[in-house]
């Protein structure tokens, strides 16, 4: 009998931890309001079959005349640049199999996007391409520890940069810097349900969860649209957060996204006005 009670006290006090580590940053930032249904490029407006390769500066441009916000990916150079590049290594898009760490900034030049004349684009050269006409949403991609070196090598860029923008990121020390350092810039969790992935990792399993957010108090969640009724995502919403939705590639899920999330982050089509 004692062990079940004793198991009945713990219950609560469990329950108050979780939701302890899993809460968001209590404030309403400034900037949100610029973000409030917002359609967001992923990696800019980019298409192929018009010579328009992802994360390319055409793309951000495409994106600004259309008056989307757009999607940034970072990277941190061997060299210590900034650029903009999506994925983890170079092979998809510029058919190198390296990391964009394990490179120079010059070494990147050489290269091109999807077999066209455009090359990465370096952090400076895209805010300003997007001179703060339409908000940016920037995803910090940290590799091998270097989440700090990134963040003070961009936070450095984008202090002299006066459009709005919001950083976001899978990695919590990300957060974590940015609400150390540079609190007054609004910072964002993402994450998906990564248990609903074939053989997920348990770490993988507790950040789908949100239970690293005790480290960076994230102001909104960037998650996986497909996922709307995952537990952490629900939890934050009470909290008083405000959410993203990722990536949306049709207008049917957009419409139903916009009435879920405060924005959309979409990619593969045009959205209907």
């Amino acid at each position: 009998m004692f062990k079940w009670i004793l198991a009945g006290s713990a219950l609560p006090i469990l329950g108050g931890l979780w939701l302890w580590m899993v809460a968001p940053t209590h404030r309403r930032h400034p900037d949100a309001a610029a973000f409030d249904g917002l359609l967001v490029a992923h990696r800019g407006l980019h298409d192929a079959t018009k010579g328009i390769p992802e994360n390319s500066l055409a793309a951000y441009k495409a994106a600004v005349d259309k008056g989307y916000g757009i999607e940034i990916d970072l990277h941190l150079t061997a060299d210590g640049r900034v650029v903009s590049f999506h994925d983890g290594d170079l092979k998809r898009v510029c058919g190198v199999d390296k990391k964009p760490e394990a490179l120079t900034l010059a070494e990147l030049k050489e290269l091109r996007l999807l077999g066209t004349d455009y090359t990465i684009p370096t952090m400076e050269e895209v805010l300003e391409t997007v001179g703060g006409k339409v908000p940016l949403l920037i995803e910090f991609k940290s590799v091998g520890g270097n989440d700090a070196a990134l963040c003070a090598a961009a936070d450095a860029i984008l202090q002299g940069y006066h459009g709005v923008y919001r950083i976001q990121s899978f990695y919590p020390l990300v957060l974590r810097w940015y609400r150390k350092h540079r609190p007054d810039i609004a910072r964002g969790q993402l994450s998906s349900c990564f248990r609903k992935e074939p053989d997920p990792s348990i770490p993988k399993t507790l950040l789908g969860c949100l239970i690293a957010n005790f480290l960076g108090r994230p102001d909104f969640i960037s998650y996986d649209h497909k996922y709307p009724k995952a537990w952490g995502l629900r939890i934050c919403r009470r909290f008083g957060a405000d959410t993203a939705a990722w990536t949306i590639t049709d207008q049917e899920a957009l419409t139903r996204c916009r009435n879920t999330y405060n924005t959309c982050i979409f990619e593969g089509f045009i959205p209907e006005e």
